[in-house]
């Protein structure tokens, strides 16, 4: 017997799968109209779907261990089922009539580190309920339902970097993304390189977080500049006329951008992890989303031998770092740091690559 039937008493009738992310460069520019760099993880979730037959809809996650029972289609749930739900509802609203379903959930996408778990469960999701019913929605629709389902039923502000990288992206390969056009290039890593992730320990709740004022900030910088979005500023000098915060914050979001047109270019892996440094640097003291914990694990990592750059990934204020090392040495590194961060009493784990 599975899971799935232990809890709905039914076989599941299809299965979808869905990566997290890890953004190597172009930290909160998605928003901002800008250009990202994110990678996928060997981490996903995955959902399993079957018709209900009590005209409810039913959501487990088995991580959780939580049952979410829908009563009535106008009220949104809390927590993970708010993203299922809110997936169903755009569905509908685009005109597919999506039945009452029972979902199990399972994910190896650490929740709370910043590497887009909320998207997998989206995407994955998605892609479940258009294999059941055969909808005719390709990957960037699913990214831009996903996207929507965050925003209307989650109530985070976010922009479409972290569905469009669990839609689209491998973890062979960097995916540069245009968020205002969604230009999108399949790119190498830098040759010689790999990418080391580690969890701070430190979890962190997107919408309880300063990650919505950031984005507000970002909006009142652009309307002052008269732009339509801080994406349309090249030139960092433009931005210092404008009153604290939002010089800062500015002036973080137009060196992001310029650092990823530069990575771009296809540059080395030094150039690279050079830019990552640049990277924490703005993102700690100009858009102020790191936290302690963070800038010491980043600077374990950046001290390292074999280390090319570190930096936090995802909106901050806790949740994990990337380093982009020698190829081959991802793993000894990574284990080298764990070591020496929680030895000081902090509560870090290797997320990639995954150390057996």
């Amino acid at each position: 017997m599975t899971n799935f039937e232990k809890i709905f008493t039914e076989i599941p009738e299809t299965e979808a799968s869905a990566t997290g992310r890890v953004n190597l460069l172009g930290e909160h520019t998605d928003y901002n109209d800008g250009f990202v760099m994110p990678t996928a993880i060997p981490q996903s979730t995955t959902v399993q779907l079957g018709l209900s037959n009590d005209l409810q809809h039913h959501f487990y996650s088995e991580d959780l261990d939580e049952l979410v029972t829908i009563l009535e289609t106008n009220h949104t749930p809390s927590g993970f089922g708010s993203y299922i739900f809110g997936c169903l509802q755009l569905l509908e609203k685009e005109g597919h009539k999506i039945p009452p379903l029972n979902i199990y959930v399972k994910s190896s996408v650490p929740i709370g580190s910043g590497l887009s778990s909320s998207a997998a469960l989206e995407v994955a999701t998605l892609r479940g309920v258009r294999s059941r019913f055969d909808l005719p929605i390709d990957d960037i629709q699913i990214a831009q339902l996903a996207q929507q389902a965050e925003i209307i039923y989650a109530g985070v502000q976010c922009g479409i970097m972290d569905q469009m990288a669990s839609s689209l992206a491998d973890p062979e390969h960097i995916l540069f993304l245009d968020t205002r056009t969604l230009e999108r290039q399949v790119l190498p890593f830098p040759s010689g390189a790999e990418i080391v992730v580690m969890d701070s320990g430190v979890p962190r709740t997107l919408a309880t977080s300063g990650y919505n004022q950031r984005r507000a900030e970002c909006e009142e910088a652009a309307h002052l500049l008269r732009v339509k979005a801080l994406r349309d500023i090249t030139d960092p000098n433009m931005v210092e006329e404008l009153p604290e915060p939002l010089r800062r914050r500015s002036r973080h979001v137009v060196t992001e951008n310029n650092r990823v047109l530069e990575a771009l270019q296809g540059i080395s892996a030094q150039r690279f992890g050079e830019l990552m440094n640049a990277s924490h640097a703005s993102l700690r003291d100009d858009y102020e989303v790191s936290v302690p914990a963070l800038d010491t694990l980043v600077a374990m990592l950046q001290e390292t031998a074999g280390v090319f750059g570190a930096r936090l990934t995802g909106a901050g204020f806790g949740g994990a770092c990337v380093a982009l090392v020698e190829a081959g040495r991802g793993n000894a590194i990574a284990i080298d740091v764990l070591q020496r961060y929680n030895s000081a009493g902090n509560n870090g784990r290797i997320l990639v690559p995954q150390v057996t």
